[in-house]
Parts: structure tokens; sequence; C-alpha cells
């Protein structure tokens, strides 16, 4: 067990745990004494706070789904802004980027079920890669503003952050390799299987 001394491994068990915390499902619980995995999408994370607290308060509904989005955003950010502060390699970052992210889409706490990755992911992406996080949020932004589908905006937003990432940064500092974010890209992706099939078969729900 001498491996757990290691501070690398310390990290990577830690933003497991942190990203872990389903914040969208306490503060429902908390507020308004819904679960919401057992409405809408039944995901933890702020669309779904949104949709399903919306029917009943809809001012507290929108005050719950943003608090929830910064909330599992600072879950990777502060553990790597605290891991920067350390000095720890590159590698290891986007190691703790990668865990926090596993740990949101399948939380430790929920039997391994969770959310979507995308708040939690942007997060991180916004520590490693801040210009290309900022390009998705302004896809993201503009598409939900059109087509008012979220699920659809997040993953034409990670598109964004993809194809950006190759343009100004071709080789990623210090990996050599866009491998990370085609992990991270791929955990948010699986997590919107359900969405996808539903956007084909014209039946995704908008959020308004």
């Amino acid at each position: 067990m001498d491996f757990l001394y290691n501070i690398n491994v310390q990290f990577y068990i830690l933003s497991y745990l942190v990203g872990g915390i389903p914040f969208g499902l306490l503060l429902a619980k908390l507020f308004t004494g819904q679960d919401i995995r057992e409405a809408g999408s039944g995901s933890i994370g702020a669309t779904n706070v949104l949709r399903v607290l919306k029917e009943t308060n809809p001012v507290l509904a929108k005050k719950l789904a943003i608090v929830t989005v910064v909330l599992d955003a600072l879950k990777g950010i502060v553990l790597l802004l605290v891991g920067k502060f350390l000095g720890l390699s590159i590698e290891t970052l986007w190691a703790i980027a990668i865990f926090a992210v596993i740990g949101h889409c399948y939380s430790p706490y929920l039997k391994f079920e969770g959310g979507k990755g995308v708040a939690t992911g942007a997060g991180v992406l916004f520590v490693m890669l801040p210009f290309e996080t900022l390009i998705a949020f302004v896809t993201w932004f503009v598409a939900g503003k059109v087509l008012k589908i979220s699920s659809l905006s997040s993953l034409l937003a990670l598109c964004a952050l993809i194809l950006s990432s190759f343009i100004l940064h071709p080789d990623l500092e210090g990996i050599k390799t866009h491998a990370p974010i085609f992990i991270i890209a791929f955990l948010i992706v699986y997590k919107h299987i359900p969405n996808i099939i539903r956007l084909f078969q014209g039946k995704e729900s908008k959020v308004v």
C-alpha cells in the first residue's frame, strides 16, 4: 500500500472522490425535497435540475441550475489549481482532469451512476486549455440560443473544442498528444448516447 503515499496517486483518488459529489442532486433535495433522478432525463446535472424543478418553481430552478453548473465545474478546477500550485507535472494534471470527469460520470456515492460530464469537463479543460474552452463556450451559447437543445449544444461545443485544440495546440505542451482530450470527449459522448438516439428520433426535449 506504499503507493498511497505517492502524491500523484493521492490526487487521482481525491479528484475521483470530489468529482463524484452530485451537487445537482444534493441541491434539489435540500431546497425542494425532490430526487431529480426520478424525473426528466434522470441525470444529476444542471439541465435536469432545470427541467424537473421548473415545473413547480421556475425561479428557484434557474438559480439551482446555475449553482449546479458552477459547483460541478469547480470540482475539477480547484484540484487542478492546487496541483499546479504544488508543482505537479503536466501529465499528472491531465490525469487529475480525467479522474474528476470520471468521478462525475460514475459517482462512487451513487452506485457508479452520475451526470453527463459537461460542466466538470468544461471546468478542467478551462484550466488546461482556456482559449479552446472559450471557443467551445461561445459555440455552446450560440447553439443553445438557436437550437434550444442542451445535449446538442454541448456536443457541438465539444466538437469545437477538439477542432480548435488541433489548430491552437497541434502538439499539446508537455505530453505531445491529444489523448486526454479524446478520453474526456469519449466519456461525455458515451454518457450522451441516449440523448443522441433521441436526437435522431426527433424526440429530444428542448430547454427553454
